[in-house]
């Protein structure tokens, strides 16, 4: 949520961010509302002093035996309207507190301009993509050759956008989860975590989700929700409380299933693993100073970077356009890995600074040591990596002539065997 005090020193800031973002001017309506929300606080205010010296008044009246007629009808229209007012500030505060939410974040000025993913800008590249000497297939062909991808049973039974992974690639799927969690965990200092899988509203609402993505959320019937990544999770780890400085940044990983309706993605990636339903990805958590975010993002992005490079899959890093970036986001990193089934780059992890975007939604804080007051924390998200994106990227990257597919070195020790061969 953006510092509206931010906003009211800064005239022309947030519509020009918003304008960058593709979006339509909201700050003339926020002020507007949070003048109002003020107005009616004040006003009430006002009438619960007013009724306080009332009351002290008519007390003493009394105990002197005075006439208190006039006195208790001021009261009575005090309370009356005081009852008016907190219904007004009430509404006025909800209306502003709404529009608030709607908001995204205002980017960071190191991102590009632009409306949509055509202004991303690439920063760097990491391996070549490979020279087939065959025509390479596609993930969702190689799987089904193999008869351990089947999307007709899964369809029957759960509808579309959902896969049946059998034999050695449901193998391999946990091979590359295992993979991942050891690397950041052993490697990159992250904390491995296991989390819940249904979040409250309040927790959604903390990290963005709320409102602005219900659709894409699966909802439960006791109105929880299904969470659409662990950083929903993890970053809720502190909703609420204030940490303390010398224990920042706090780095999290998790391995979870996560579920997203794919509301706004109709017609789009239908055939194959790309975008389900269901899917299994392993997610980066950091908390940290203000200070130290900057660092962090880019520490962030290399820890996922080197999954990717561990295996040996060519990939590129851009920076996302203004238009492009999430709701949440100040600046964001996608890794983009390559798919020669595809003959394209295909997003495989998103990492976002998120400043006190979500801090201030979940009220996180820390106390800082030199000013001695609370402060809010930053937050930063990463994929390490989308696990289903990288079953495809290393079987069609690794696919052979004959249907096989070979096992990325480092992965091997996981997996348990070099190849996994073509059905006979």
């Amino acid at each position: 949520m953006i510092d509206i005090n931010f906003v009211r020193k800064n005239p022309g800031i947030l519509d020009k961010a918003l304008k960058n973002r593709n979006k339509v001017p909201a700050e003339a309506k926020l002020l507007e509302l949070d003048e109002k929300s003020r107005a009616s606080q004040t006003k009430l205010q006002e009438l619960q002093q007013e009724r306080n010296k009332n009351s002290e008044a008519f007390g003493k009246a009394k105990a002197k035996g005075e006439d208190t007629s006039a006195l208790q009808q001021r009261m009575e229209l005090l309370k009356k309207e005081m009852a008016e007012m907190t219904e007004v500030a009430n509404k006025t505060k909800a209306e502003f507190m709404d529009l608030l939410a709607t908001i995204p974040n205002i980017p960071s000025d190191e991102c590009p301009i632009g409306i949509d993913e055509n202004a991303n800008v690439e920063i760097r590249r990491f391996g070549e993509p490979r020279k087939f000497d065959f025509k390479p297939l596609e993930h969702h062909e190689l799987g089904t050759n193999l008869g351990m991808m089947d999307f007709e049973k899964s369809a029957r039974i759960a509808g579309s956008r959902f896969v049946f992974l059998f034999s050695e690639i449901a193998r391999l799927e946990r091979a590359l989860a295992q993979f991942m969690l050891d690397v950041h965990t052993k490697e990159n200092g992250y904390t491995e975590v296991y989390v819940p899988l249904i979040l409250e509203q309040k927790a959604m609402f903390g990290v963005g989700q709320l409102p602005k993505f219900e659709e894409d959320l699966f909802k439960t019937t006791i109105g929880s929700y299904l969470i659409p990544t662990a950083e929903a999770s993890l970053t809720n780890i502190y909703n609420g409380e204030i940490l303390i400085e010398k224990e920042l940044p706090l780095r999290y990983t998790a391995y979870t299933p996560c579920f997203r309706s794919e509301a706004g993605s109709a017609g789009r990636d239908t055939v194959g693993m790309l975008r389900q339903h269901q899917f299994g990805k392993v997610e980066l958590v950091s908390i940290t100073t203000p200070e130290q975010s900057i660092a962090e993002h880019e520490r962030m992005t290399e820890c996922a970077e080197g999954i990717l490079k561990k295996l040996n899959l060519p990939f590129r890093t851009v920076v996302l356009s203004t238009g492009d970036m999430g709701f949440s986001s100040e600046k964001t990193y996608d890794l983009e890995v390559w798919l020669p089934g595809q003959d394209k780059y295909r997003e495989i992890s998103s990492c976002s600074r998120c400043n006190n975007f979500k801090a201030r939604r979940m009220n996180t804080r820390y106390k800082n040591e030199k000013t001695g007051k609370n402060e809010f924390v930053h937050t930063l998200n990463g994929s390490g990596i989308a696990v289903g994106r990288c079953l495809i990227a290393v079987m069609e990257n690794y696919q052979q002539k004959d249907g096989s597919i070979e096992i990325p070195e480092a992965l091997v020790p996981y997996f348990g065997k070099e190849k996994i061969d073509a059905r006979k």
